[in-house]
């Protein structure tokens, strides 16, 4: 199973700007879906690209997921069935 999510978060990374009136920043959120192959070219890719050499540049996490269930069939989700 393959697939991206975009979302909007609020948050504070190593420096929080605690005096200001809203100390939380907006930032975006991605989780991409993918196969373990492609999983580490994909971190790469994303850090070739989004490095500016910054505090605040942002976060990779690489972390396996065990199962997907898809609520509409309550079934586990598999290559074969997405």
């Amino acid at each position: 199973m393959q697939g991206i999510s975009v979302t909007r978060v609020k948050g504070y990374g190593e420096y929080a700007d605690f005096y200001a009136r809203d100390w939380m920043i907006t930032y975006a959120r991605i989780e991409i879906f993918t196969t373990e192959e492609r999983a580490e070219s994909i971190a790469r890719a994303i850090m070739e690209t989004a490095h500016v050499g910054l505090s605040g540049d942002g976060i990779v996490a690489v972390l396996p997921v065990e199962k997907l269930y898809r609520i509409r069939t309550k079934s586990e989700a598999t290559t074969e069935n997405v």
